[in-house]
Parts: structure tokens; sequence; C-alpha cells
């Protein structure tokens, strides 16, 4: 009965985001001459991943088009979907690569859980992009 539960909660919150969300990510540059970045993420970009093992879940943040020159800062954190302290957070500050790579630890047990990631141009504050995903561990 839990599983049924989590899994229509689960469902509701996935149904929710995609009808939230008209676009892959936030891109911007208001305030800039930077083109805005291509950035794709392995788990997918609002996606909702089933119930894994752990105790750690992998991340791939791929800035696949227009990685400025001056580099990004790339923002990971994780935390409940009801609220609360985030139990993962870890900041790359000057990342000038395309691919980066995250563990996320400290998932606790069957709690569904977002990851929120932001990337800002180190040269153009407001060239930035954001994307999230939900996920649990069993």
């Amino acid at each position: 009965m839990k599983k049924i539960v989590l899994l229509s909660l689960t469902t509701l919150f996935f149904l929710a985001t995609i009808s939230s969300c008209k676009k892959g990510g936030g891109g911007g540059n208001n305030n800039c001459s930077e083109t805005a970045m291509t950035v794709s993420t392995t788990p997918a970009n609002g996606s909702t991943e089933p119930a894994g093992p752990g105790p750690n879940f992998a991340l791939q943040v791929n800035i696949s088009a227009s990685l400025p020159t001056a580099g990004v800062t790339i923002e990971v954190s994780a935390a409940p979907e009801a609220g609360g302290t985030a139990f993962f957070t870890q900041t790359l500050p000057d990342v000038k690569t395309a691919i980066s790579n995250f563990s996320i630890t400290n998932t606790p047990s069957a709690t569904p859980s977002i990851v929120k990631i932001t990337i800002t141009s180190k040269s153009c504050a407001s060239n930035k992009w954001t994307g999230s995903y939900r996920y649990s561990r069993k």
C-alpha cells in the first residue's frame, strides 16, 4: 500500500512539473552579449527517477553549447520534496569544461527528494541555467 501511495505522489509531482515547465531549463542573457547555454543532465532535467538502492546517486551535467570562455559556477543541492534542509550541497566555482560529474550522497531512505542544479556564467551573472529532477532511495 505504501508503494502505491508513493508511486501516486511521485506521478502527481512529475505531472505538475511537466505542466509548469514550457522548456527544458532556464536560460537567459538579459543584460549581456553571451549566448544562452545549452545544458543536458543525466538524469534528465524534469524527470522523476525510479527509487534506487543508493547510497550514492550519480549526476552528470553537460554544457553542450555556448560554454562561456570565462567558465561557470555549478551549484547542486538535494533536499526532501516535502521541504526542509538540504542533505546535499556542492558548488564547483570555476568550471571550464563541458562535462561535470557529481555524486549525490546522504539521501534518506524512502524520502522523495529533488535535486536542483544552477549554472551561472562567471562573466555574465544573468546568463544562467536552472534545472531539477526527482528521485528517491529505496
